[in-house]
């Protein structure tokens, strides 16, 4: 079984309402508290363990920082950012993470390369300093999905043939032909992946770092380039993407898929798929949160002498009795029978609420009529005062 993420305020150790700077500070308090270079002689398995609350910070810092993000995760969760997918951060290498997140660690570090610290910091694999090369990642996609309320309520899996980038087979996401890996160091920046610039300015001698222009950050040229894919290890086709959506969503949210986008160049990070949720509307009912609220019209007789009477639920039908007397706007829950809360996001099931309304017929036979005109004068059939004072507080509630 899976172990439980924690919620992400938790692992910062911050407030629902924390500020972006407070995020940051607390976020980098914990990345050099468990940075792996840090760790010096502790045992294999306080390293490890120090190596998942480094990851596990990274992704909630990821998701906090970025206002889109957290706007999802506050109202869904984490299915809302991509807890259906699963694996977040631990299913990825500190490089990885290093590599696809270095203007994050940059910029909490103040370090001009990614190695962080001022350049005391040797990078994840300890000692290897000065800048890091990027890792390319593939581009995001976003699909829309049309559901049912049905499968809101019980979850589905739906495939999509998406068009898309995708891994060369030729050379297997290498781009050199017939993936010999045949490259040369580049000659621009001698392998390193960056140049540097200098310019004067009113403060002396200025020094830049940037990506080399000739390599893009790899190092490396290829001598001998795929026929297929030109060099850049991905191709466009066609792709059979399976998207589980967990129940509980509802119209509005979005699911982040990870690695299901765009290949990236050269065997780089894949992109994301965002899936858009769309909710048909139901000829039953109506949602309002993780309730469902459903009309029932029964006739005159039925409200007047009471009865038994199916009504649809989101699982099948069930029987509700009707008391005799029952009046229009009266509402009946049944406990359990609306939607359930999104992977653990809320607490327990949602109800069905039931309200009444009685049907009026707007013709009537003349044995009909004639039954009614014997009821008018009844005084039972009449409204007396109370029942008069207990109708106009109802009405009295509609406006406060």
């Amino acid at each position: 079984m899976a172990e439980q993420k924690r919620d992400y305020y938790e692992v910062l150790g911050v407030a629902k309402n924390a500020t972006e700077q407070e995020i940051k500070a607390a976020y980098k308090k914990m990345a050099i508290k468990y940075h792996p270079d840090r760790q010096g002689d502790k045992s294999e398995a306080e390293k490890k363990e120090a190596e998942a609350k480094f990851k596990e910070a990274a992704e909630a810092y990821d998701v906090l920082h970025d206002p889109q993000k957290r706007q999802r995760y506050d109202q869904f969760g984490f299915a809302g950012v991509g807890g259906a997918a699963g694996g977040g951060y631990q299913n990825m290498s500190m490089d990885d993470i290093f590599s696809q997140f270095g203007d994050i660690f940059s910029d909490l570090f103040g370090g001009a390369s990614f190695g962080g610290f001022g350049g005391g910091f040797g990078g994840f694999g300890g000692g290897r300093g000065g800048a890091r090369k990027p890792q390319h990642r593939g581009g995001d996609l976003r699909l829309k999905v049309r559901l049912t309320m049905k499968e809101c309520a019980t979850g589905v899996t739906k495939k999509f043939k998406v068009r898309k980038k995708i891994t060369c087979n030729h050379c297997q996401g290498s781009g050199t032909e017939n993936g010999s890996g045949d490259t040369a160091t580049c000659q621009t920046c001698h392998g390193s992946g960056y140049v540097l610039r200098s310019q004067r300015s009113m403060f002396g001698m200025m020094q830049t770092q940037s990506v080399c222009p000739d390599c893009q950050g790899e190092g490396t040229i290829i001598k001998n380039k795929c026929h297929l894919c030109g060099g850049t290890g991905v191709v466009t086709g066609d792709e059979v993407v399976e998207v589980k959506i967990p129940a509980g969503v509802q119209d509005g949210m979005v699911l982040n898929v990870t690695g299901k986008g765009d290949a990236a160049i050269r065997n780089g990070v894949p992109g994301d798929i965002q899936v858009y949720i769309e909710v048909e509307q139901d000829k039953d009912f109506v949602r309002q949160g993780n309730d469902i609220i459903y009309n029932l019209l029964i006739d005159v007789p039925t409200a007047v002498l009471g009865g038994n009477v199916e009504v649809p639920t989101l699982d099948g039908k069930v029987k509700l009795k009707i008391e005799p007397g029952t009046q229009p706007g009266k509402v009946l829950r049944l406990r359990g029978k609306g939607m359930p809360a999104l992977q653990g996001y809320g607490y327990g099931m949602g109800d069905e609420i039931v309200n009444i309304s009685v049907y009026i017929p707007e013709t009537l036979s003349r044995e009909e009529k004639e039954s009614f005109e014997k009821m008018r004068n009844s005084e039972n059939v009449k409204p007396n005062q109370n029942a008069k004072s207990k109708f106009f507080n109802k009405f009295k509630q509609m406006f406060e």
